[in-house]
C-alpha cells in the first residue's frame, strides 16, 4: 500500500475515489430515506453520523497501524515508547478536516434538499477557494485550471437559477459554512507544508491530521446536536447510544468503511504537487459526479426522486471539467517536448 498508490496516475486514483464514493452516497441516502422499523420514520443525519464516524475512526487507525504509515509520522516520546503526534500545522489541518468529515455525509441527509444541489453549493465554494490559496503562496495557476473553475461555477449558476436561488434550512446553511471554513483551513496548511510530491510526506500528513480530525469530528457533531440547531437535539442519545444494538448498524459500518477508503484516496489527490486549482476541482468534481450518479441510481432502483434536469446538466459540465483537467496537462507537456526538440 505504501508504494502502490503513489505509483498510480492521479486520474486512476480519482476513478477509485469516485467508485468508493458512489456506494457511500447510496447507502447513506437509503438509511435516511427509508422508514426505520423501530422508529416508524427515516433516521436523520444526526442519528446515523455518530456511529459511522466512530467506525470510520477505528478503521482509519487500524489502517494507519497495519499499513505502516504511522512510521512516517512525527513522534512524541511517552515513557519507553514513541507515538505519532501532530505538528502545529497538521493539528490545524485536523481541525479543518474534522469539519469536513461530518458535514459531507450530513449533507446527504438533509430533508427537502437534494444531494446534487447541496453538493454543487459546497463544491462551488471550494473551487473558488482553491486558486486563491495557490495565489497566496505564489503558485502558478495554469489556464486549464482557471477554465475548469469557470465551468464549475457555470454549473453552479445554472442549478441555482433553476431552483430559484438559495432557500436552505438552518442545518443546511450551517453545513455549508462549516464545510467551507474547514476546507479553506485544510488547503492552506496542505499547501504550506506538504504539497511536495514526496510519498512519505503524504503518509505523514494523513496520520497526523487524522489523529486530530477523527475524534474532533465526533465531538463537534455532539455539540451541534446538543445545541438544538435545526430542532434535532433530541436525536443525540439515539445516535450515540441506541444505534449500537440496532440492525441498521450493518449499514452504518458500510458507510464508515467507505469513508475510510475515500479519506485515504482524497489525501493522495489533494497532496499531489500540482496546483490546488488542478487537484481540488478533480477531487471535488469526482465526488459531485458520484453524488449525481448515486441520486440517479436511487431513483431508478429504489424509487427516490430523480435529480432535476438542471442538476444533471450541471453534472455534465463537471464531467467536462474533469476531462479538461485530465487531458490539457498532457497536451501541454507534449507541446513543450516538441518545442524542445526543435
Amino acid at each position: 500500500m505504501r508504494a502502490r498508490l503513489s505509483a498510480l496516475p492521479l486520474e486512476s486514483i480519482v476513478l477509485l475515489y469516485l467508485l468508493a464514493y458512489l456506494p457511500n452516497v447510496i447507502v447513506t441516502k437509503l438509511v435516511t430515506s427509508t422508514p426505520h422499523e423501530g422508529l416508524g420514520r427515516p433516521l436523520t443525519g444526526l442519528e446515523t453520523l455518530p456511529a459511522s464516524l466512530i467506525i470510520n475512526m477505528v478503521l482509519t487507525w487500524a489502517f494507519i497501524w497495519l499499513s505502516g504509515w504511522h512510521r512516517d509520522a512525527n513522534k512524541l516520546k511517552v515513557g519507553a515508547i514513541s507515538v505519532p503526534f501532530p505538528t502545529r500545522y497538521t493539528f490545524l489541518s485536523g481541525i479543518g478536516t474534522s469539519l469536513v468529515l461530518f458535514t459531507v455525509p450530513l449533507s446527504f441527509t438533509i430533508p427537502d434538499v437534494s444531494i446534487p444541489f447541496i453538493q454543487l453549493i459546497m463544491r462551488g465554494d471550494i473551487l473558488i477557494i482553491a486558486p486563491l490559496v495557490d495565489l497566496m503562496f505564489g503558485r502558478r495557476v495554469r489556464w486549464w485550471s482557471w477554465t475548469a473553475l469557470v465551468m464549475v461555477l457555470a454549473a453552479l449558476l445554472v442549478t441555482l437559477s433553476d431552483r430559484g436561488g438559495l432557500d436552505l434550512p438552518p442545518i443546511a446553511i450551517l453545513t455549508v459554512v462549516l464545510y467551507t471554513c474547514g476546507y479553506f483551513l485544510r488547503l492552506f496548511v496542505m499547501t504550506k507544508v506538504s504539497k511536495s510530491g514526496d510519498p512519505a510526506s503524504v503518509r505523514r500528513y494523513f496520520v497526523e491530521e487524522k489523529m486530530i480530525a477523527l475524534p474532533m469530528s465526533v465531538v463537534i457533531l455532539g455539540l451541534i446536536s446538543a445545541s438544538g440547531i435545526g430542532g434535532q437535539s433530541g436525536e443525540l442519545a439515539w445516535g450515540f447510544v441506541g444505534v449500537w444494538s440496532d440492525p441498521v448498524l450493518v449499514d452504518l459500518f458500510w458507510i464508515g468503511a467507505t469513508l475510510t477508503v475515500i479519506s485515504i484516496l482524497a489525501i493522495v489527490i489533494l497532496l499531489d504537487p500540482r496546483e490546488n486549482a488542478y487537484c481540488v476541482p478533480l477531487e471535488r468534481a469526482a465526488s459531485l459526479v458520484a453524488g449525481i450518479g448515486g441520486s440517479v441510481l436511487l431513483a431508478w432502483f429504489w424509487g427516490l426522486k430523480m435529480p432535476r434536469t438542471a442538476e444533471l446538466a450541471g453534472a455534465g459540465v463537471l464531467i467536462g471539467a474533469i476531462v479538461l483537467l485530465s487531458l490539457a496537462p498532457r497536451f501541454d507537456a507534449r507541446r513543450r517536448r516538441d518545442l524542445n526538440r526543435t
